[in-house]
């Protein structure tokens, strides 16, 4: 990617969770199971990432190109303060709603190396944010106050005073909030990943419950 380069280690940090969706696809292929095939023939030939729209031109109309985060399912434009774009080696392109969501996408898809990342800019006035490379942003971690997909957020700023004026804010400086690069915010997106399904898992089963009692019988 442009600017500092991408940290492996932490992209590679999220592997464990390649599982979620693998037995699925495994189940679809009758070829699947053939035996002494390496695990990244495979993957090329039938990883998750093939799966994905290749786009040459990714930023044009990227909100009607990529409306919805495929893993929870949110509306990218109500959260383009959050959202991120991944744009992987072979021009396959994801769009998420948060890093929480960019994580997983890039911990299912290890075979393909991150050719840019973008996310959007919380520090703009304008009501759909612009999209900034994350090289070249500046994350906020603020555990005062809930984000998208995760109960401590992690908003990416285009300018670092507009950053470091978010984390000096009353309850931001007060929980302890700090200004870090990408790679860090990823770290953290990592480590927090657990505790945020758990509370995930939580919330959208009440939602499923609220809406399954709000049928007319």
């Amino acid at each position: 990617m442009n600017g500092q380069p991408f940290n492996r280690r932490l992209w590679m940090a999220g592997t464990a969770f390649s599982a979620l969706g693998l037995t699925t696809a495994c189940a679809t292929r009758p070829d699947a199971a053939a035996p002494g095939v390496a695990p990244t023939q495979w993957t090329d030939q039938f990883g998750l990432v093939n799966q994905l729209a290749k786009d040459a031109d990714p930023l044009t109309n990227e909100l009607a190109k990529y409306p919805r985060c495929r893993y929870c399912g949110m509306e990218r434009a109500k959260f383009s303060h959050s959202r991120h774009l991944l744009v992987y080696e072979d021009n396959s392109v994801e769009g998420t709603c948060s890093i929480h969501c960019a994580a997983i996408s890039l911990s299912l898809n290890m075979d393909r190396g991150p050719k840019a990342i973008y996310a959007g800019d919380a520090g703009s006035k304008d009501a759909t944010k612009p999209l900034v490379l994350v090289d070249q942003a500046f994350y906020v971690l603020d555990p005062s106050k809930p984000g998208t997909m995760t109960r401590s957020s992690k908003f990416a700023y285009a300018s670092r005073a507009a950053a470091d004026a978010a984390a000096a804010g009353e309850a931001a400086a007060r929980a302890g909030a700090k200004v870090v690069d990408f790679n860090a915010a990823l770290m953290s997106a990592y480590v927090g990943m657990a505790e945020d399904t758990v509370m995930l898992r939580k919330r959208r089963g009440e939602m499923r419950k609220k809406m399954m009692m709000a049928k007319p019988a």
